[in-house]
């Protein structure tokens, strides 16, 4: 079989959110030569991809955007390790503080965005949920983080979004970072009004948006 084929193999295995065809098409794919990140980009991320666009377009819902992120981070387990082997992870682009802001409990989409960054080439440092603000400025200043990228999916916690921006301002850090914000609740308007330096409506929008603030 070709590497073409059992590229699309693993695409399709992603998009039908099986785990088991994922982990033996990656198993298919390392017997054959492949290299881990070759598998990662051109088998696993345009099945995640297409997996993102039919949950934006309501084709599939929640439970099955979870499976296919399970089945993701599944074959990342197994490769991640073989990256780090071989030595050839190449350079890291940015640091990225990563966090859903204070009063919101949702998770999901944050880790599945945590999982892109990092196969993407970024160094992800994961706060959770309900984060506090000073622990996002904070965590940024001790890792000399590139982005503070926050996730908001409820009105009500939109705030913690525009108050780490003032906490950054009022320690005269704000130009120290750039801040890109996400989630169900939050808009390019959002944003502007915030002063972020970028909005995303996806997890992959968002990987093209950190990409062009740290290139």
């Amino acid at each position: 079989m070709g590497h073409e084929e059992l590229f699309e193999q693993l695409k399709q295995a992603i998009i039908a959110q099986d785990e088991d065809a994922v982990l033996a098409g990656v198993d298919a794919a390392l017997a054959a030569g492949v290299e881990p990140k070759t598998i990662i980009d051109q088998g696993l991320l345009p099945g995640l991809n297409v997996i993102g666009e039919q949950f934006e377009c309501e084709d599939i819902f929640l439970p099955e955007l979870m499976q296919a992120a399970l089945a993701f981070q599944a074959a990342m387990a197994v490769l991640e390790p073989k990256i780090k082997e071989s030595g050839n992870a190449g350079p890291k682009k940015g640091k990225i503080v990563l966090g859903t802001v204070k009063g919101d409990l949702h998770s999901i989409g944050k880790n599945i965005l945590k999982l892109l960054f990092e196969t993407s080439g970024f160094e992800v440092w994961d706060l959770g949920i309900d984060v506090d603000l000073f622990k996002f400025v904070d965590k940024a200043k001790e890792v000399d983080a590139d982005i503070i990228a926050m996730s908001a999916l409820l009105t009500t916690t939109l705030v913690g979004q525009r108050d780490v921006i003032e906490a950054l301002k009022g320690q005269g850090t704000r130009e120290r970072y750039k801040v890109i914000i996400g989630g169900g609740a939050t808009t390019q308007g959002w944003a502007d009004s915030i002063g972020a330096d970028g909005w995303a409506g996806s997890a992959y929008e968002a990987i093209n948006l950190a990409t062009r603030l740290v290139s």
